[in-house]
């Protein structure tokens, strides 16, 4: 490795494996980590000048590093937490794209600014979470999102997008969609409320509560306590948490796998389909607990893949393995969730 700026340290051949959950052998032709948006521009006139593809990175929760990347990795490092309050009730919280997701959950709680206890603990970056938009436990990210800024790769310019112009859908944007690769997130603004909203509709943390009278607090810390039940910490066991979507399917679908599967879980979503647990399916097809080679399915969850010191080709074969099976058996098509860098042939 040899710097590259004074300005910002740009690096040449380096690993990853650190910076991916997955702790997936990897190079990045080049990389830096940014602590602003100065620092963010110099690095896309890098980019620009040395006609480099631009790959940014929070903490590495939601990807597979299949190869080496071709490049330049950018770590975005940008700190900060604003409040705004609006009434008596509402409060805009703006975070910045690098602090941790759970981190700023738990700031958001303990500062009386409420909405977001059930997703606690959700691997990542605020920067990453409108992309995914992730959710959990009956919330999403957009059911509080109100905007966010980040900066236009093709332009340099500073936008800002609302909810309505990111798109969001089931753990998906229009960042994972037609606007992929187009923009940089450098900070996201919520709106929370200083009044106690409480949703424990979800069936499992339903389950957990019964008998006990929840607060904001008390739902924080059950969605902790399930997640660390269910899901492996990936410092103890390299993974990137649900590793397919959850199939949204027709009702005659489902119809027709109820006749077959009596037991199976399926949930109702709008305009009549319904969500599949994927990791039911998975189970189903004798893949709990599994490994092949040096990568395996978890034996307490069968929807997360996890790593036993093998690279990002051997676990993509695996899950192209329970892909077919999957489709074999029900006729359903999964979807990864993370992102794949550098798919091998």
């Amino acid at each position: 490795m040899s710097a590259l700026s004074s300005d910002i340290k740009l690096l040449r051949d380096f690993s990853l494996q650190k910076h991916n959950t997955l702790a997936l052998p990897a190079c990045a032709e080049y990389f830096c980590s940014v602590n602003d948006v100065d620092q963010l521009y110099q690095a896309l006139v890098f980019a620009k000048q040395n006609k480099l593809d631009i790959i940014p990175l929070g903490e590495g929760s939601n990807l597979v590093l299949a190869t080496n990347i071709k490049g330049l990795v950018i770590a975005l490092e940008l700190k900060g937490k604003e409040a705004e309050i609006q009434d008596a009730e509402k409060v805009l919280v703006t975070l910045a794209a690098g602090e941790n997701w759970h981190d700023a959950v738990a700031y958001c709680l303990e500062q009386g600014f409420f909405g977001l206890e059930n997703l606690a603990l959700i691997p990542g970056t605020v920067g990453a979470a409108p992309i995914q938009n992730i959710g959990a436990y009956g919330v999403e990210l957009s059911d509080l999102f109100v905007s966010l800024t980040a900066v236009e790769i093709a332009t340099g310019e500073l936008v800002q997008l609302k909810a309505r112009d990111c798109e969001f859908a089931y753990r998906s944007s229009i960042f994972k969609q037609r606007a992929l690769d187009q923009y940089i997130i450098v900070s996201v603004c919520l709106e929370l409320s200083q009044k106690p909203q409480i949703n424990i509709d979800y069936p499992a943390l339903k389950l957990a509560l019964v008998g006990i009278q929840p607060n904001p607090k008390i739902v924080f810390d059950t969605v902790c306590r399930i997640r660390r039940e269910k899901l492996p910490d990936p410092k103890q066991i390299p993974n990137v948490g649900s590793f397919f979507k959850n199939p949204i399917v027709s009702a005659a679908k489902q119809t027709q796998l109820l006749a077959d599967y009596s037991s199976m879980p399926h949930y109702a979503q709008a305009q009549g389909l319904s969500k599949i647990p994927a990791a039911w399916l998975i189970e189903q097809c004798g893949y709990k607990g599994h490994r092949q080679g040096n990568v395996g399915v978890h034996d307490k969850q069968a929807l997360v893949l996890v790593n036993f010191q093998g690279n990002g080709a051997e676990l993509l074969a695996l899950a192209r393995r329970i892909e077919g099976d999957v489709k074999k058996k029900f006729d359903i098509e999964l979807e990864i969730e993370p992102r794949i860098y550098g798919e091998p042939s």
